[in-house]
C-alpha cells in the first residue's frame, strides 16, 4: 500500500505539493551590475530546496549558454538575460503571473 504526504493527503505519487508551491511563489528577476559595469541577473523568490535550486540554475546556465552561481537563495546568471527569462521559466513549470520583471 502507499503512503500518504502529510501536506496535501494524496498518495505519494499523486503528490501535488510541488505544483502548488510553485504557483504560490513570487519570483523576482532583476538586472545588477557589478564590478567593472558587468551585467548580472539575479532571480530572488525561489522557495525550494537547495539541492533543487542548485539543479535549476544548472538547467538556466545550459539554456542560456551563461555562467552563474547559488548563493543565500538566489540565483545569479553572468549577463543580461531578463528578456529571455519569463519564457524560460514558464516552461519550468512556474506560473507566468507569478514571475515579476524588473
Amino acid at each position: 500500500m502507499s503512503s500518504v504526504c502529510p501536506v496535501c493527503g494524496l498518495p505519494k505519487e499523486l503528490c501535488a505539493c510541488a505544483a502548488i508551491a510553485k504557483a504560490k511563489q513570487k519570483i523576482v528577476v532583476q538586472i545588477v551590475e557589478k564590478r567593472y559595469r558587468k551585467k548580472m541577473t539575479v532571480i530572488k523568490g525561489l522557495d525550494i530546496k537547495e539541492e533543487n535550486l542548485k539543479q535549476l540554475a544548472r538547467q538556466l546556465k545550459e539554456r542560456l549558454a551563461c555562467g552563474g552561481t547559488v548563493k543565500e537563495h538566489v540565483i545569479e546568471l553572468q549577463g543580461d538575460h531578463k528578456n529571455k527569462m519569463r519564457s524560460i521559466l514558464t516552461g519550468l513549470g512556474f506560473a507566468p503571473d507569478s514571475i515579476e520583471i524588473r
